[in-house]
């Protein structure tokens, strides 16, 4: 028998747990350590890395909120021992502010990032018109329709699929997650915190960047017939960028619109959009990932 969807108390426990795990421990003014989210991966998931990355840079800037992030993933973290993320104060200014973070482990750079910091300030302003969606409360969870197949998966699927997961994730254009059918390159999901936050704006910053890598590079697979959950496949993100337009909250829901305009050289490109359910685009999202097919 499958295994029931986790009870609300249950993902709201995991969202406690997440905003723990991104909070961080003091070493010292530059330094920080962090622990892990195990969502089942065999190794460390690269949003955890990005929204403990955000939240150590952060932790040394005052009255300037984060505008943008560049990252790029070095090696897989290892789940058995916490990562240390150093920050260098690049330049602190009057309208600007930049870091430089290094994640370790083993004494080894596993991540680094750049994010920049913007005084708040008026100025021109236009977005693009937010797509056209179903609404979140008719679609079916993601998380559902993965327990519903968990039988026919193998033990590292499996894995992924029993975790109790501290964000609902709600896709308009579902795909059939082992054998998906080639489709176009374009995917729109909606997606939130499973239970309500503090009013810190960083902790939504830092858990949107954490949600971010969350299927991303999935689109890059659809025109190919390729799920996560196949086996035989080496998938992984190499680099990873945000930009954050506007104030949002993360416990309501976000529309996540993505799309794939080149993969090739073993590298899928893809690009992600992020409106509040008032249309307003709240974030922008680059990632590069590898996309592999192992040969017998």
């Amino acid at each position: 028998m499958n295994p029931s969807l986790p009870s609300l108390a249950e993902r709201q426990a995991a969202l406690r747990e997440l905003v723990d795990r991104l909070s961080l421990t003091p070493l010292d003014d530059d330094r920080f350590e962090g622990g892990h989210i195990d969502i089942g991966s065999p190794s460390v998931f690269g949003g955890q890395v990005l929204g403990q990355a955000l939240m150590a840079a952060a932790r040394t800037v005052s009255g300037q909120p984060v505008h943008s992030l560049h990252g790029y993933f070095l090696r897989a973290g290892d789940k058995a021992v916490p990562i240390v993320y150093e920050v260098d104060r690049v330049r602190d200014g009057a309208g600007f502010t930049m870091r430089r973070v290094v994640a370790r482990q083993h004494d080894r750079t596993i991540f680094v990032m750049s994010a920049s910091f913007h005084r708040p300030e008026d100025g021109p302003e236009h977005q693009r018109e937010m797509p056209q969606a179903p609404d979140p409360e008719g679609l079916r969870d993601e998380h559902e329709a993965r327990l519903a197949l968990r039988e026919q998966l193998l033990p590292f699927a499996r894995a992924v699929v029993d975790q109790a997961r501290a964000i609902e994730i709600r896709p308009a254009d579902p795909v059939h997650l082992l054998t998906p059918e080639p489709a176009p390159p374009y995917s729109r999901t909606w997606f939130r915190a499973a239970g309500a936050l503090p009013d810190d704006p960083l902790i939504h910053q830092a858990l949107l960047a954490y949600a971010s890598d969350f299927s991303l590079l999935g689109v890059a697979m659809r025109p190919h017939g390729m799920s996560f959950m196949q086996p035989g496949q080496q998938i992984v993100s190499l680099d990873h960028a945000m930009w954050f337009h506007r104030d949002f909250r993360f416990d309501d829901w976000l529309l996540y619109e993505t799309d794939s305009p080149s993969a090739s050289q073993g590298r899928g490109f893809c690009r992600g959009s992020l409106f509040a359910r008032d249309g307003r685009l709240v974030a922008s999202v680059a990632q590069e990932g590898l996309l592999r097919r192992q040969r017998r």
